[in-house]
């Protein structure tokens, strides 16, 4: 599988593409329908290349720059799924905003070939073998998301766009650095043809890397990419950038952004844990971890609009799964593998739901968006059951991986388990207190003459109900295959 053709090849080129066709007509009344069909040829190319990794096992494409295992093949999957639900979702919601006077022609053009090249740069940080590449994607995920953020260009929205490029340029350059210092431990021992940034050359030759460069390096990578990630204190980007950007940038950045920025670390992980022989990496993920739930739980009270506060939600359960993996182990391990999957698909399925309830009352100020039930009962109902199942009530799958991650925090580490908990129990008070009366108050707004597109919401709320229920066979087997490799 290390000829020209790959069947990685169409997953990276059709977003490329779309982006170069959008970026000439993505002003045109087909655009939406056009970029939804980039993302569906997108997705289907990534659901084949998964069963031929499944089938045959971890494979290299064009000598060795890219590398697809058990750690990132689903993950292309989730990423090109979630992508084409929210494209689908972004075609009625973008153009009520091109009625409503937000967004222009040119506008359009911008969000449409920005869409898909942001899909393209998450597909290449997943799938590269160069540390390097993935630095070079990362950053370019910065710069369209910027675009993206800044869309509708009011004050408030280029004030959200300058504070995400300076805090995660900034971040960025850390894990530039860093990726350089990875270098130096790399060339003592790996000639200078053999590929000293492949990940693969490395995690072959982890155990003999300097510890001393290592420690260091991994702490500038955990600066960088812990940014993109949303840790606190590097998390203050990603509220604003929620709240002022499109709801469908909102859906991208909670659903892929912040997932692949958290692979990302985790490869550095596995060669730090590797090169120290120490719980240095460990204690950092777990540290920063829960630092990340304890605050942004009870930031999550202080909120007023409605996407800074799943802004914040986010904000807590990546410092959640990010706890997980800090522990390690066979269990926390599978059980934030989980929790990355079924956030990514509730939360922006609840992001979808929210776009539709704040451009029908024109406000994000939870205090004006009253009676969604009354309004459009499948509208409502999506909101209140995506609440319930981000805040990890039974049987969604938030519920069996906090399940999991508290019980092993118990067993393993149980002077987090009390803060876990109450960062948990503060977290639900103030997300269902916010919302139950957006959902059951009364209004005197008129009823929907149309049902919004609601198809995407309740697709990622049944996938999240079915993982909550029984986990697939293929999908079992790669979350466990992915546990052993990050060891812990």
């Amino acid at each position: 599988m290390n000829d020209l053709w790959h069947p990685l090849l169409p997953v990276l080129l059709l977003p490329l593409l779309g982006s170069l066709v959008l970026a000439l007509m993505g002003q045109r009344d087909k655009a939406p329908e056009v970029n939804a069909l980039f993302c569906l040829l997108t997705f289907l190319g990534a659901c084949d290349l998964t069963r031929q990794v499944i089938a045959n096992g971890p494979s290299s494409a064009w000598d060795h720059s890219f590398f697809l295992d058990s750690l990132n093949v689903f993950l292309v999957s989730l990423t090109a799924f979630v992508a084409l639900t929210t494209a689908l979702f972004s075609r009625a919601y973008m153009r009520v905003e091109r009625d409503h006077g937000r967004m222009t022609p040119n506008r359009l053009r911008l969000y449409h070939s920005m869409y898909q090249l942001f899909s393209f740069t998450m597909l290449v940080a997943l799938t590269t073998n160069n540390m390097g590449i993935l630095w070079v994607s990362m950053e370019a995920a910065t710069l369209t998301t910027v675009l993206l953020v800044s869309l509708y260009r009011t004050p408030a929205s280029l004030e959200a766009a300058w504070k995400y490029f300076i805090l995660c340029g900034v971040g960025i350059a850390q894990a530039l650095f860093g990726t350089v210092l990875l270098y130096m431990a790399a060339e003592k021992i790996i000639p200078p043809d053999g590929g000293a940034l492949l990940w693969t050359q490395l995690n072959a030759v982890k155990g003999a890397l300097d510890p001393d460069i290592m420690t260091l390096a991994f702490a500038f990578l955990f600066i960088g990419y812990g940014t993109k990630v949303g840790l606190v204190p590097l998390h203050n980007w990603l509220p604003d950038a929620h709240a002022e950007g499109p709801t469908p940038v909102s859906a991208v950045l909670s659903g892929l952004l912040l997932n692949v920025a958290l692979y990302a670390l985790l490869r550095c992980k596995i060669l730090t844990d590797g090169a120290l022989h120490s719980s240095l990496a460990s204690q950092l993920l777990m540290g920063f971890g829960l630092l990340s739930v304890v605050t942004a739980a009870f930031f999550l009270s202080r909120q007023k609009d409605v996407k800074r506060l799943f802004a914040y939600s986010s904000i807590e359960h990546m410092g959640l799964i990010t706890f997980a993996f800090g522990m390690g182990g066979a269990v926390a391990n599978f059980a934030g593998l989980l929790h990355m999957t079924v956030h990514s698909l509730i939360k922006s399925s609840i992001f979808f739901a929210v776009g539709h309830a704040t451009q029908r009352a024109g406000t994000q100020v939870m205090e004006d968006i009253r009676g969604l039930l009354q309004i459009s009962p499948t509208l409502g109902w999506g909101l209140i059951l995506g609440s319930f199942a981000i805040l990890g009530m039974p049987p969604f799958g938030v519920f069996a991986s906090e399940f999991l991650i508290v019980t092993t925090a118990m067993r393993d580490h149980a002077w987090a388990t009390p803060f876990l908990l109450l960062a948990l129990g503060v977290a639900f008070a103030a997300i269902f207190g916010r919302i139950q009366p957006m959902v059951f108050g009364s209004t005197t707004l008129p009823t929907l003459r149309h049902p919004p597109a609601l198809i995407p919401v309740f697709v990622h709320l049944a996938a999240g109900l079915c993982l909550g229920l029984y986990i697939p066979p293929a999908l079992e087997q790669w979350y466990q295959q992915s546990a052993r490799l990050l060891g812990g």
